[in-house]
């Protein structure tokens, strides 16, 4: 089992719906999501002190293991990366302009064949497509599938197939794989 980093987590949205997350808070707009020890962090997670929600959670259970078995992605990968984007709200959307649960961009709705953002079924089922599609296009290196899902692919291509150097995305991939490999 992989190393869980040990450190806070502090998650902060700007003006502009932009995410940045970091281990080391500028000031106090900065909300703490994850508790320096792991253990602690496992063991103390519960939907009403971070915001997502198990009815969902449930609610949408058979809809992403049906997404995970269709486009052959692991459903704990399509979990973490719902909770992490969405906290399992079908309603979000971002002033940056991502929607539902799985947050999908307009040109990558469009991409994946998602018509209807806001729709749970099109939304987890292009998401997942999304996500099967950069683990194929990242091969074995699910970190890296993990930054261009929330940096673009672009940007992981860009910085040499590596984690992007912005403090949003390394932190988003340190969250999802925690949750992934709990």
């Amino acid at each position: 089992m992989p190393q869980l980093a040990v450190a806070d987590i502090y998650k902060f949205v700007d003006r502009d719906g932009r995410i940045y997350y970091t281990d080391q808070p500028k000031n106090n707009k900065y909300k703490r999501i994850i508790k320096s020890r792991a253990s602690s962090f496992f063991s103390s997670y519960t939907p009403k002190s971070h915001g997502y929600s198990t009815a969902n959670k449930q609610r949408f259970s058979v809809l992403i293991e049906q997404a995970a078995f269709r486009h052959q992605v692991d459903p704990k990968l399509v979990h973490a990366v719902i909770q992490t984007e969405s906290a399992y709200n079908s309603t979000a959307i971002s002033s940056a302009g991502a929607v539902g649960l799985m947050q999908l961009m307009p040109d990558t709705a469009r991409r994946f064949g998602v018509y209807d953002r806001n729709d749970p079924d099109q939304n987890v089922d292009g998401g997942t497509r999304y996500l099967k599609h950069l683990i194929g296009l990242f091969g074995p290196n699910l970190d890296l599938a993990v930054a261009a899902y929330n940096a673009g692919e672009n940007a992981v291509i860009k910085y040499n197939h590596s984690i992007p150097p912005y403090p949003e995305t390394q932190n988003y991939v340190k969250q999802v794989l925690a949750l992934y490999n709990r």
